[in-house]
């Protein structure tokens, strides 16, 4: 009895070890698929040197992937619609034409990934303070382009400082 399954267990294990072999794979040529990026001019654009925080590129793909034409408001009529998309660390406030191009852009996160240039600028210029707080604000436009800037709460003890910067490390 014992032999007699041994060998099938045998068997059951070196079957199907020949029928992947004995089989032949056949190759199907695909149809052509064209990928369309209506938005990429805007995540050219927003892109930053420096590595931002992870939910703020997320939301920015979702901006950018977004299609006008699949929303369950869409209506020919309407000139542009604005769209908000929320996460905890931030919004966007996106308006797209009718035809779903992204015209502009109102973005606002805090507590971001701040930049070397913005912390080196800050620990420079303040030494002995501490950023206790900071939001990230972008302002894109599909004309203008982009301006990116940071606002930051500095505290030392007692003392409380705001202040206003470039992403290069500029005081504004």
């Amino acid at each position: 009895m014992r032999k007699v399954l041994l060998g099938l267990v045998v068997m059951g294990l070196t079957l199907p070890m020949y029928t992947q072999i004995s089989e032949t794979t056949e190759t199907e040529a695909l149809s052509e698929v064209t990928v369309k990026a209506t938005n990429y001019k805007y995540l050219q654009n927003v892109k930053t040197e420096q590595a931002a925080a992870i939910p703020v590129k997320l939301l920015e793909r979702k901006v950018a992937e977004f299609d006008v034409k699949e929303s369950e408001y869409y209506q020919d009529d309407y000139e542009f619609y604005e769209v908000n998309f929320y996460i905890p660390e931030g919004t966007i406030l996106a308006a797209y034409d009718k035809d779903g191009v992204l015209l502009r852009t109102v973005e606002r996160f805090n507590d971001v990934n701040l930049p070397r240039s913005v912390r080196t600028a800050v620990a420079k210029r303040f030494p002995g303070w501490s950023i206790t707080k900071d939001a990230y604000i972008v302002d894109y436009h599909e004309r203008k382009g982009v301006a990116k800037k940071y606002k930051l709460k500095l505290e030392n003890g007692d003392k409380i400082l705001r202040v206003k910067m470039s992403e290069e490390g500029e005081f504004l």
